[in-house]
């Protein structure tokens, strides 16, 4: 799979607003209010208001992509965004679409 299609990748996988708000609450849980720096699928279900079924559905497609990871703790599995993923979709954004596209 080339850059661009990789990159349509993961743009599919943000195009969806619930995705877009389960990306942004993970990104913003802070190590010292959740645990480890991430949520479980009942913790966001709650934030969002949503089914946990809708959220697992769409933590599928978001892991698929590679921008979240999940760890079993017990019974749960708490998903946090996977900084490797994020880092390699970043690098292919600014080697495709150039510096200027890119954001910090």
């Amino acid at each position: 799979m080339d850059k661009i299609e990789k990159l349509a990748e993961i743009f599919k996988a943000l195009s969806d607003p619930t995705r877009l708000k389960l990306v942004k609450a993970l990104n913003d849980c802070e190590p010292g209010i959740c645990k480890g720096g991430s949520l479980c699928v009942n913790a966001l279900a709650h934030r969002l208001d949503v089914t946990q079924s809708a959220v697992s559905q769409h933590l599928r497609i978001l892991r698929q992509a590679g921008l979240v990871s999940g760890a079993r703790n017990g019974s749960f599995i708490h998903y946090s965004l996977d900084p490797d993923g994020l880092a390699k979709y970043k690098s292919a954004l600014r080697e495709t679409l150039g510096d200027n596209f890119a954001i910090d």
